[in-house]
């Protein structure tokens, strides 16, 4: 059973590739053929997450002994103005995640997949002596105030925790497993990331008179 406002907890389940864009309008519905998700436990109407946006799965095509299967959402022109959907093309890696349901665990923290702003690659290195990876992204400034050292951010739909924050940027570190699991290091300096700020942090700041 899903929620009907579908949440999640930001730990990826999967990378799905991107077989199909077709531009409808002003909205895009993708194929996606998952790696690991089996195509079988999907349905139609229910929510998935990709690199971030939560998404309806509006048909599905069955494995078969020619295909692994695929599945199709929809984005529309919100959701395109919004995150870095637009850009995807056929071939494209995509993290995915499905929502989650009565019972499961929480394990990373609480992700809505609504996007609250795209941010850009500007550095990754290596941590000296070790196998993790740490990037430097800045984000709107307008989301800088949501962001803080040893917070919660989801960065393409992946639950992480901010290492530190400057004026403008803000840097996690990406151990090996994550670099495995998801597309997080596939991204070149330059590139970009959708991002979801802490919703509590939105929350409080309302309740306490602040930006609405």
């Amino acid at each position: 059973m899903w929620y009907t406002d579908a949440v999640f907890t930001g730990l990826v389940e999967d990378a799905g590739t991107i077989t199909r864009v077709d531009r409808q309008g002003d909205a895009i519905v993708f194929a996606v053929r998952p790696a690991g998700i089996p195509i079988a436990e999907l349905v139609v109407g229910e929510s998935v997450c990709h690199d971030g946006t939560c998404l309806t799965v509006t048909s599905i095509i069955p494995a078969s002994p020619e295909s692994p299967g695929t599945y199709t959402v929809l984005a529309g022109a919100e959701t395109l103005g919004r995150t870095t959907l637009g850009r995807l093309a056929v071939g494209a890696r995509v993290n995915l995640e499905r929502a989650l349901r009565l019972g499961d665990r929480l394990g990373g923290h609480w992700v809505t997949g609504h996007v609250d702003g795209v941010g850009e690659l500007v550095s990754k290195a290596p941590i000296a002596g070790g196998a993790n990876l740490v990037l430097a992204i800045r984000p709107p400034a307008a989301l800088l105030r949501y962001i803080v050292e040893k917070g919660s951010i989801a960065v393409a739909g992946v639950s992480l925790t901010v290492n530190a924050v400057d004026a403008a940027t803000f840097s996690i570190a990406l151990i090996p497993h994550t670099l495995d699991a998801t597309t997080l290091g596939e991204v070149a300096v330059g590139g970009t990331f959708n991002l979801e700020v802490d919703i509590l942090a939105k929350h409080v700041e309302k309740l306490l008179g602040g930006k609405s």
